[in-house]
């Protein structure tokens, strides 16, 4: 199993357009799990599941039956307009992505933000979903099938396949795990220093485990390069935040590698691909609600210092997407906040100096900068923060 292909593929989309449960229905689990999220009906974190997908005969399953051909991670994003950081530190550790979208409601403000997003976090492959046909006509269905195809005509992703289905009625799910088997697998660079990106962090003990039996802290994420092995010494940037006579400071962590798993499976090593989690040897307190999230951790030595300054090249797009209106993306002033994701790290930097398209910005809270690495930028539209373009650290 461990010898299978790997793709991280994120579940992007409007609210309530059906992608938590169109991946419940793929993958057999409800990713919302945080109690906010079920009393609220949309998903705030994101969510995380995994399959094996079995071709049986010319048939794709989930079930054990026939030859395993793919594993899949899945990292479900959230919709809501509010939620877009979280949305695009999704978008940092997928290699590919499910665009939903409801056959009720059409192309939707937040269709358009993750569309372009994907597209600025240089995601290539996408396969788009046409949810809920089961509550329109086939005259709507296909109305709003041609509104797709005029919709991705002329971007990169225009020969993507769109698939019909009611994720409610399971109409079609065998059809999506065939696309996901024909998305090309990106190359994976296992000679470089290790680069794991922190997507999550947590205690796994229960209440009331007995000190000789707790876990140390684990670390969920992806392994982006390198190799990762049981045992080794890694450390954690930016690491541990806590405030020092009123300043926040930011501490690297070191620790071991206690133990490796990916789904279910124990392993005493990992190559890039799948999400994977790291039982670590910190106290599980450091790790606990998502405090390390955000972080990079590689084998001692190998990340640079973290930095509050950041020197970035940047493309701005046309038009502010995400709005119900159309506005023109006006240029970057200096002084101006701007949110940055860079990989999973989301900061606000204030602009100090602009010379063409490169601007230099002095961030609140630091980051471990990567050359060449993507960072996506959010502007504050009428208090919410809309993505207004892309650019790479230089």
């Amino acid at each position: 199993m461990s010898e299978l292909p790997e793709l991280n593929v994120g579940v992007i989309g409007h609210i309530d357009h059906g992608k938590t449960t169109l991946l419940s229905k793929i993958t057999g689990k409800f990713t919302d799990t945080h109690s906010e999220e079920l009393k609220r009906g949309i998903t705030i974190k994101l969510g995380y599941a995994e399959i094996t997908i079995y071709k049986d005969g010319s048939k794709y399953t989930t079930e054990k039956k026939g030859k395993p051909v793919r594993y899949i991670s899945f990292i479900d994003a959230p919709g809501h307009e509010m939620l877009m950081a979280t949305m695009l530190s999704g978008a940092a550790i997928i290699d590919a992505a499910i665009l939903v979208i409801a056959a009720n409601e059409g192309i939707k403000p937040q269709t358009k933000e993750h569309f372009i997003a994907i597209k600025a976090k240089k995601i290539k492959e996408i396969i788009i979903v046409q949810n809920k046909i089961d509550l329109v006509t086939k005259e709507q269905a296909l109305k709003n099938y041609q509104e797709i195809k005029n919709f991705i005509k002329g971007t990169s992703y225009e020969d993507s396949p769109i698939i019909p289905v009611s994720a409610q009625q399971e109409i079609n799910i065998d059809k999506i795990l065939e696309a996901l088997c024909e998305i090309k697998i990106p190359e994976r660079d296992t000679k470089k220093a290790p680069q794991f990106l922190v997507a999550r962090s947590f205690d796994i003990n229960k209440p009331g485990t007995k000190i000789e039996d707790l876990k140390g802290g684990v670390l969920g994420g992806i392994l982006k390069q390198g190799i990762l092995k049981v045992g080794e010494e890694i450390e954690i940037k930016p690491g541990l935040s806590f405030k020092k006579t009123n300043q926040q400071v930011y501490e690297t962590l070191t620790t071991k590698i206690v133990s490796l798993h990916k789904g279910n499976e124990s392993l005493k090593e990992v190559n890039p691909g799948a999400s994977i989690s790291i039982e670590t040897g910190l106290d599980p307190f450091l790790t606990k609600a998502d405090s390390l999230n955000g972080s990079l951790a590689s084998t001692k030595g190998n990340l640079p210092d973290i930095t509050y300054k950041l020197k970035i090249k940047s493309q701005l797009f046309e038009e502010v997407l995400g709005t119900e209106t159309s506005k023109k993306v006006d240029p970057i002033k200096t002084k101006e906040f701007l949110m940055l994701s860079v990989s999973t790290t989301i900061t606000v930097g204030t602009v100090e100096t602009i010379k063409g398209n490169e601007m230099d910005l002095y961030l609140n809270i630091p980051i471990v900068a990567i050359k060449s690495d993507n960072v996506g930028i959010a502007r504050n539209i009428n208090g919410h923060w809309r993505l207004i373009g892309f650019g790479e650290i230089i």
